[in-house]
């Protein structure tokens, strides 16, 4: 349970930093941050196993990359269900915010959690 916490606070962190990093990313607080993370983290564990299951095909026959595209949606969705305190421009810039928080959790969270 704190591992899972410290997981939230973690992505939450990330989510501010992006927000510096790039201009069409905005976040109104660490609050928001912190809530972005946790329907993030839902959207995760119900949403996101549902659409790898309707897109096995193309996600087979793209050798994997077509989860770049679920894991900015998930992103996306998670700004649309927010609203005007997360905001993310476009597509395209919820696909690279989520490469980055994907490298990130790898190299940073999951140790956490796995220690």
């Amino acid at each position: 349970m704190i591992r899972w916490i410290v997981g939230l606070v973690l992505n939450a962190g990330l989510l501010l930093i992006l927000d510096y990093l790039f201009e069409g990313f905005v976040i109104s607080g660490f609050g928001t941050a912190l809530m972005a993370s946790l329907i993030l983290s839902i959207i995760n564990l119900i949403i996101k196993p549902i659409l790898i299951f309707f897109t096995l095909p193309i996600t087979i026959i793209t050798l994997g990359l077509f989860l770049l595209v679920i894991n900015g949606l998930t992103l996306f969705l998670t700004s649309l269900i927010i609203g005007d305190h997360f905001i993310i421009e476009s597509f395209g810039l919820a696909i690279i915010a989520s490469i980055i928080i994907s490298i990130v959790q790898t190299l940073v969270i999951k140790p956490i959690k796995n220690g």
